[in-house]
Order: C-alpha cells, then structure tokens, then sequence
C-alpha cells in the first residue's frame, strides 16, 4: 500500500527570502541550487540516522546522470552532492535543511523520505533555479545590484532607431508573473534536444552554456515549433505586427494557450526579450544588447555587399544586409571550456538568422572572444565578430549587363554605439568598446586581420572582392544628406544634400536621388519619391541642395518601423560614381501618462494618458494598451473615440498595484495614422 502523504510545511516565505525568489507567486517552494532551505514534516518516530532522502528529476531519474540523489542526514552540508541536515525535532515532527550541490541539474524536482525499511513517502515537489548569489555557482555574479538588475528586474528598456538617432522603448520581462515559470520549464521539454534523448537532455542541465544554447533555438519557432514566429515582410496579417507588443508575458501565455503554437510575429527585440524573460526566470542573468549599423554576413566572409543601381536604387541581391538595429543577449557564466578569460557576459541570439549545427541558434559566444578575434572559439563567434566589425562594399550593379563596379568600400561602419540599459537606472550605457578596439586604431585593424586569417580568408583567392586598385580609388567629390527641421511622423521631411568638389577642376555632375520607405533592416518597401538634377561644381566649391517631402507624400508608404532611406548616386563625367545615402528613423508624436495620486499597495489610483492628434487629419482607430508587472494583471486594452485635427484626448484608468517598490507601467497607443506609439513611467508603489 502507498504511504500515507505526510504535511510538509515547506517554510514558503523564509526559503523564497533566503533564496532571492519571493517574487515568484507560486504555492510550489522554488529555491536555488547551492544553498540550503529548512522543511518540517510529520514523523513520529525519532529520526536516526535511518532516515534516507530521495530527490529526482526528469523522465527517468539515475545516479549516473545525477538525475537522482539518495542521501541521510549528516552533521553538516556535503561539498559534494545533496545533504540534509537535522535542524530541530519535537515529538511529532522534523525539520530539516537541505542542499544542493553548485552543480545540480535545475527544474522541477520530487522529494521523498524513506524511513528503514518502510517505502518511501513523497514530501511534494520543488523547483531548483541557478544561483548567482552563490560563489560556486557557473552563474555567480559578486555585484549584488547586478544581480538585482539582470535576475530580479522585470522591467527593461531595449534601444533601437538608428546609430544618428538612438531611441529606447520599455518592455516587460515580466518573468516572474503567474505561470511564466511553469511555461519555462515546458519550454525545455519542447526542445529539438530533449526529443531526440530526454535522458542526455536533462542530464546536461545543470550547464548553462548548454541550456543558453538550446533556449536561443526554442525561442525561435524555426525547427521545433518554438515560442515566436519570425517575419521580415512589412505584411503581418493573420498576427500581431512585431512593434506593437510591449511585454514577454503575453507572448509566452499565448504560447501555451495555443497549445504550443507558435506566436505571430516576432523581430529581433521580441526574441531577444522572450530569451531575457526565460532566462532570468530560471537565474542565469541576461541583458538585451542593441548593435547599430549591425552587419548580417550571411556567407562568412567578414564582408557586407550592398547593390545600386544607377537610379540610386537600393537592391535586394545577396544574402548579405545591413540592419538599422539588431537586438541580442549576453547572459553572465563561466566557460569552464575555454578558460577564466573568456567567463563572463556570452552572447546569444535567437532571432534566426543562420543555422548553427543544422538549426537557428546562436552562441554563447564569449565576449572576450568576439574582442580579441577568437573567432575559433566555441560557439558561433564567426557570426557575431562579423555583425559588429564586417568591412562594408558599395556596389553599382547594371542589371542589363550583369557587371558590378565598387563604389566604394568603409570599414569602420559597422558596429556603432553597442547599448544596454544601465544597472538599477532608466539610461543607456554604450559598451561598443567591450566588444571592439578603437575604429581605425592599429589594434582593431590588426584584430581584423587575425579574425580573417583563423577564418582561411587571408590565404584563399576571392573572385567577388574588389582589387586593391578599386578599394584605393579616390572620388573627385564626396556628399553627404543632412537632416534641417524635426524628423517627425506626421511633419514634412525636410533634407539637404550637400556636394563638394574635390579637385581643382570643374566638374559636371548628375545626380539620381531616390527615398524608399524601408523596415528596420533596411530592406526596401515602397517607393516614396525619386527626383534627378544636373549640377556643376565649381573648383573646391561646396553646393547645397534642399530636398523635401511632403507628408501626404510618405504617409501611405511609412512602415510601422518609420524608417526612410535616401540615396543619392553622383554620375561624374569621366570620373568614378559616388554614393551617398542616409537612414532616417522618424519619431512617433509624444504622449503623457500621469499619476493622479499616491500608488500604495492594493489601494487604487487613478492614471490618465493623454494624447494630441498633431496632423490636421482626423485619427480613427485608436487603442490604447497598458501593461506593467504589479501594477495590473495582464494587459488593460482601451478603445478610444476618433481625435480630429489637433484634437487632445485624455483616458482614465484605475491601477490597483499588487507589490511596493519602483514599479513601471507601459503604453502602447495605436491608430490608423501612428503605429505604436510607446511611452512608459516609473511608479514608486509605497505601503
């Protein structure tokens, strides 16, 4: 017969303290590995040395995987594997303080008790997480307010826009919200890897190079039906388009409700923030990182071709791109595999790009690494040294005769202004020179050139590269797109090109300029404008030339990413072409959010947000969202009137916050002429 279930007092509030999880809401004891936590259950008779504990994890638990642990109580904590250690007795009951070791495979564990020769009797069930408060663990991390930042913080902020024009939107990570946790763990158990041998699978669990691994590729849905589909289209009907969330939470129940569909559609920031969420929920501290100008080399050869044609048409030839912004993750750990100096913050990415291993994950790639051009090193780090430091080509390309000429080549545009937000403050910090040595220094140079000959691209014959000659060639004159006025959604966008005569010549010059509405990757959509002009310079003069679009002009043709590339190609008589180009991120009109009140714990308080319509059109279609973790449970979705010309609105809402502390609330405003408009406010929630 089975044993009777003893009550367990499983101490939720002294162990969630002790172990940093009090912010999980969870009626299940969730602790971390390498420290102790005290239980008391009933035994009525004295516990001897007989008493035989039992922890087991995973589909089949073993000693050999060390999915299963046996062990007495001892007088004090093994250095080794689990101890129990007796606390205190009375008549009835025992209290006990158990450990696991620095090492111990994480997930949801059973707990059992045996007593001589009797069956054993299940406790119930906890869940282990890693441990980076504790010195031994693979995860741990000595600054305390790190650890607040990059394990405890469910708010984030995620920098995008361009390298001219950095903007940062918040996000809800969210991670220790109702049943994320739960969703979590499923995710493991969905991987390509545990189907393929659930045994191996949660035997290696106890690394977190290996679940940061495996994680990059489940939360991509290519290949194992992982958490968010990807789209690049411009086109996302049957979806939500990938700006308008504003938090993990919804993604990842989404997930589950759909019985593990995956979610429409994700971009870069969405997988980089989904990846955040899970791996803070399961300990291992992460931060999503945002790379300006960051270069897609799709076929390993540390260099981006872009093609024009002589319209100054931007085309889409080759795998190869540039991106405004890519968004990605470092996690803290150990590489016990490659040595002390490569520890530290590793790169991961989930957005899927290129296969790695036969599916789309990436890393972790060791910073250090990525620095120094280890590009040998263990994992993807070819991949990553190329998004911060491929040298870029322009080339003209003649679809008629199919010959390219180079423009020219720059290898210093890649990689700009490398950004996180900053430990326990609303700012971006720019950690460009963790990832990189000085542009154009000799050092950086001499890196690349190291990357290149480890990569086998030094000795081997290129057909595609540009000669020497071609790269050293110098323009007769050189231009450049400067912004005049506000770039705003819903404003004229006004521009000036400006040209300068090199030499000591005259020179003739026609110019096709074009401006196409793009996504963030630069890849274009609409045609908005094109215009063409016939100037000569005189010796060494510098000429000027105002361009302007009107509104009405890019309204129906702006992406929701709000991004405008204008291109300029210079044909000069008897003289090499010049491209000059621009990537123009507009901003989106403001909105307010306002607290009317002191936020106390579980007292209401009213917020208003308000919003001007800036364009002399009506709005319609107006929604507003609001998310924010302890503030309210799960998203606030407002319908709002249509706003006429330079109308203002202003909608109240009631919050009622769940938790003291800084707190920050989210909003997200939408209508058939602005797309995702996102504000956020720290709200200080008092007792």
């Amino acid at each position: 017969t089975a044993a009777t279930q003893p009550s367990t007092n499983w101490h939720l509030k002294e162990n969630a303290s002790e172990h940093h999880t009090s912010k999980f809401s969870s009626e299940e004891l969730i602790v971390r590995r390498g420290q102790g936590f005290t239980l008391t259950f009933n035994a009525t008779e004295q516990p001897d040395q007989n008493l035989i504990f039992i922890a087991e994890t995973g589909p089949k638990p073993s000693k050999a995987t060390k999915t299963l642990a046996t062990f007495s109580i001892s007088s004090t904590v093994s250095k080794e594997g689990w101890s129990a250690v007796l606390q205190s007795t009375s008549s009835n009951s025992v209290s006990i303080s158990i450990s696991s070791p620095h090492n111990a495979i994480i997930g949801r564990y059973k707990l059992s008790v045996q007593s001589g020769s009797s069956s054993p009797v299940t406790l119930g069930t906890f869940v282990l997480l890693f441990n980076p408060w504790s010195s031994g663990d693979d995860v741990f991390m000595p600054s305390k307010a790190e650890c607040e930042e990059y394990v405890l913080e469910e708010f984030g902020i995620i920098f995008a826009g361009n390298k001219n024009h950095i903007s940062g939107f918040g996000w809800n990570f969210g991670q220790f919200q109702g049943d994320i946790l739960n969703i979590c763990l499923s995710i493991m158990d969905r991987s390509l890897y545990y189907r393929q041998d659930p045994i191996t699978d949660v035997s290696h669990r106890h690394d977190p190079r290996y679940l940061g691994r495996v994680l990059s590729a489940m939360v991509n849905a290519n290949d194992d039906q992982g958490v968010v589909l990807g789209n690049w289209s411009g086109k996302y009907e049957g979806g939500k388009n990938p700006s308008s969330w504003t938090g993990s939470g919804e993604i990842l129940q989404n997930w589950k409700k759909s019985g593990f569909k995956p979610v429409k559609y994700g971009q870069c920031w969405v997988f980089a923030a989904v990846l955040t969420t899970v791996l803070r929920c399961l300990g291992i501290p992460t931060r999503t990182i945002t790379n300006f100008s960051s270069a897609h080399d799709a076929d390993g050869n540390l260099r981006v071709d872009e093609f024009y044609d002589a319209s100054g048409n931007h085309l889409e030839r080759g795998a190869d791109s540039v991106w405004n912004f890519h968004v990605w993750n470092e996690s803290w750990f150990t590489r016990n595999d490659l040595g002390p100096s490569y520890s530290g913050w590793q790169i991961l990415d989930a957005t899927p790009q290129e296969e790695s291993g036969g599916i789309y994950q990436c890393g972790p790639a060791s910073r250090h690494a990525v620095k120094e051009g280890e590009v040998d090193l263990e994992y993807d780090c070819p991949f990553v040294f190329a998004e911060v430091n491929a040298d870029c080509m322009y080339w003209n390309y003649d679809s008629a005769t199919g010959k390219k000429t180079l423009i020219y080549s720059k290898s210093t545009e890649i990689g700009d202004s490398i950004s996180t937000k900053a430990v326990g403050r609303d700012d971006r910090v720019d950690v460009t020179s963790d990832y990189k040595y000085e542009e154009g220094s000799a050092k950086e140079r001499d890196i690349f050139k190291k990357a290149r000959k480890k990569l086998g691209l030094e000795d081997k014959f290129d057909p595609t590269a540009p000669t020497q000659e071609e790269i050293e060639q110098k323009p007769d004159i050189s231009g450049k797109f400067k912004v005049a006025g506000s770039l705003e959604v819903g404003k004229d966008l006004n521009l000036l090109l400006v040209l300068e005569n090199l030499q000591s010549d005259a020179k003739t010059v026609n110019v096709n300029m074009t401006a196409w509405s793009t996504l963030y990757t630069r890849r274009p959509i609409n045609e908005i404008w094109k215009d063409s002009i016939s100037v000569t310079l005189s010796p060494k003069e510098e000429k000027q030339f105002p361009i302007k679009i009107k509104y009405p002009e890019y309204q129906q043709q702006l992406t929701t990413d709000k991004t405008i590339q204008v291109t300029a190609i210079c044909h000069i008589e008897d003289g090499m072409k010049v491209l000059v180009q621009r990537n123009i991120t507009l901003d989106n009109p403001a909105i307010d959010i306002r607290v009317l009140g002191e936020a106390k714990v579980n007292k209401e308080v009213a917020v208003e947000v308000v919003f001007t319509n800036p364009i002399d059109t009506e709005v319609t279609d107006c929604v507003l969202q609001v998310e924010g973790s302890d503030l309210l449970q799960g998203i606030l979705e407002l319908r709002i009137p249509p706003l006429k010309a330079s109308e203002k609105s202003s909608t109240k809402f009631k919050l009622t916050p769940s938790e003291a502390g800084p707190k920050h609330l989210l909003v997200n405003f939408s209508c058939d002429k602005f797309a995702d408009i996102k504000t956020f406010k720290m709200v200080n929630v008092i007792n």
